[in-house]
C-alpha cells in the first residue's frame, strides 16, 4: 500500500519502542504502595493511556486529593527504571526515522514529558517535535494530541499519517481526520481499526518527496 503524507505522527510505547515490562513492573510497585487491591489493578488497562487517567480510575473518589502526588510517584518510578533496560527499540524504528526529513515527523505520546524524553533519549531517538501528556487537556482517544502535533509541524491534519499500536490511539487519529496505520505489536489485529495494518515498522518504508513523504507498507 502506498500513502502520500506531509507529516508522520508516531505513538511512542508499542510503536517506536517497547517498555511493557517496565510499565508493568513500575505500576505493580505503585499499586502496592497505594494499597490498590490486586484484582482492582488487574482490571485496568495501562497501555496507551495517560497516567493521570489510570490513577483517577484506581483511587476511590475520597482519595482524589492524592492524585498529584501519586502521579509524581509513578513518573519517578518509570523514569528511574529507564536506565536499567526499561526500554528497547522495536524493529524498523531506527531505519524508518533515519529516512525522514526532520520537519516531517513527531512523537505523540500519552506519557508525561520527562518520561517520554527519558525513554527516547535512552534509545537514541532525537525527535524534532514531542507532544506529551503535559501538553494537552484531553488524551487519546480524543484527537487533541494529534491535532496539536499537526499544528506544531504546520501541516493540515488530513495530510498526516498516524502510526499507533493501541485502539485508543487509532481512534484519536481517525477523529483527527488522519490516515491511520496500526501495528500489531501489543494488540490482536481484530482489536485494531485502521487504514493499513503492519506487524511493526520494519514493514514500512518512506521516501522524501518535494511535497512530503511517500510511504509504502507491506499490507
Amino acid at each position: 500500500m502506498k500513502i502520500h503524507a506531509e507529516a508522520l505522527l508516531f505513538d511512542n510505547d508499542g510503536t517506536l519502542v517497547s517498555s511493557l515490562e517496565s510499565v508493568h513492573r513500575c505500576w505493580t510497585r505503585w499499586a502496592r504502595e497505594y494499597g490498590i487491591a490486586p484484582e482492582d489493578f488487574a482490571r485496568v488497562e495501562l497501555h496507551g493511556r495517560p497516567a493521570v487517567e489510570i490513577i483517577a480510575e484506581l483511587l476511590p473518589a475520597d482519595r482524589a486529593h492524592e492524585i498529584p502526588r501519586a502521579l509524581a510517584r509513578i513518573e519517578q518510578l518509570e523514569v528511574e527504571d529507564v536506565p536499567g533496560g526499561g526500554v528497547r527499540l522495536l524493529p524498523g524504528t531506527r531505519e524508518l526515522l533515519a529516512s525522514l526529513p526532520s520537519d516531517r515527523w513527531a512523537v505523540v505520546t500519552s506519557a508525561t514529558r520527562p518520561l517520554a524524553e527519558a525513554r527516547l533519549r535512552a534509545v537514541g531517538i532525537d525527535a524534532p517535535v514531542v507532544v506529551a501528556a503535559d501538553d494537552i487537556t484531553r488524551g487519546k482517544p480524543d484527537p487533541e494530541p494529534f491535532l496539536l502535533a499537526a499544528g506544531k509541524l504546520g501541516v493540515d491534519p488530513s495530510a498526516c499519517v498516524v502510526f499507533e499500536d493501541a485502539p485508543a490511539g487509532l481512534a484519536a487519529g481517525r477523529a483527527a481526520g488522519m490516515t491511520t496505520v496500526a501495528l500489531t505489536t501489543t494488540h490482536h489485529p481484530s482489536q485494531l481499526v485502521a487504514d493499513a495494518l503492519v506487524p511493526d515498522l520494519s514493514a514500512v518504508s518512506a521516501q522524501a518527496t518535494p511535497g512530503g513523504v511517500e510511504i509504502t507498507t507491506d499490507s
